[in-house]
């Protein structure tokens, strides 16, 4: 009888401490996603995720190059990846943390010295997801007073605001700010950086575009520079 009690509070202790490890792996998992940010996708790190990520930047990198508004393809990848229960773009404005134009900007949207440029920093949400951060400089006085009164007053995006002037972009920069596969990939390297049971560490920003945008007519209207951010890889994904 005392071996078998014995036994019995051996059994207990070791699920005792099976279930502190587990409490203590949570909590530094938890820690780890938290100190990444609130919208860090929880993606495991391993060499066929960050393929699937690298696919999926790409993929979005390339709609948004061939597309004429930005904001549309976001609307729809925010749609088709049901990142919120309303797949309906907003701009969340930024008062101050635009420059004024430069010399060369100003010479890009081909405006005088007189003419207004309007520098406009906005966070472009999918629900509370943050898809983008973009700056635009743009000109109000080839837009309508309503536009203007628009982008002044309301989180209607920029691309929405002048979807009547039939507006497209002309890039001028990109550049990819994370490169998800392990260096070395190509030449069989082992991907040692690569944890399974951890989360893949993605950063904030993903890549940036770069863009002259113009009306139907082709008038300058705006540049923007835009950093894509890892909101949009918040979606759960199936497991591998």
């Amino acid at each position: 009888m005392k071996t078998s009690s014995f036994a019995g509070r051996r059994g207990r202790t070791s699920i005792a401490r099976a279930l502190l490890t587990t409490v203590v792996l949570a909590a530094s998992a938890a820690g780890f996603a938290s100190s990444l940010g609130a919208q860090q996708p929880a993606w495991p790190d391993t060499f066929v995720s960050r393929l699937e990520a690298l696919a999926l930047i790409q993929t979005l990198h390339g709609d948004i190059l061939g597309s004429t508004s930005a904001t549309t393809t976001l609307e729809r990848w925010c749609r088709d990846h049901q990142l919120a229960p309303v797949p309906k773009i907003s701009a969340r404005l930024n008062r101050g943390e635009a420059p004024p134009a430069t010399a060369e900007q100003r010479q890009r949207l081909q405006v005088g010295s007189g003419e207004r440029v309007i520098a406009r920093s906005v966070e472009l949400r999918c629900g509370d997801v943050v898809l983008s951060r973009a700056r635009n400089w743009y000109v109000p006085g080839r837009l309508t007073a309503d536009m203007n009164r628009l982008l002044e007053t309301s989180d209607t995006p920029f691309g929405t605001v002048i979807q009547p002037l039939q507006p497209y972009r002309q890039t001028i920069g990109v550049r990819m700010l994370w490169q998800p596969l392990p260096q070395g990939w190509e030449r069989g390297g082992d991907g040692s950086s690569a944890s399974p049971s951890a989360p893949l560490a993605i950063p904030e920003a993903l890549f940036e575009h770069r863009a002259i945008v113009y009306t139907g007519d082709r008038k300058a209207l705006s540049e923007v520079d835009e950093v894509y951010q890892r909101g949009v890889l918040a979606f759960a994904v199936a497991p591998r």
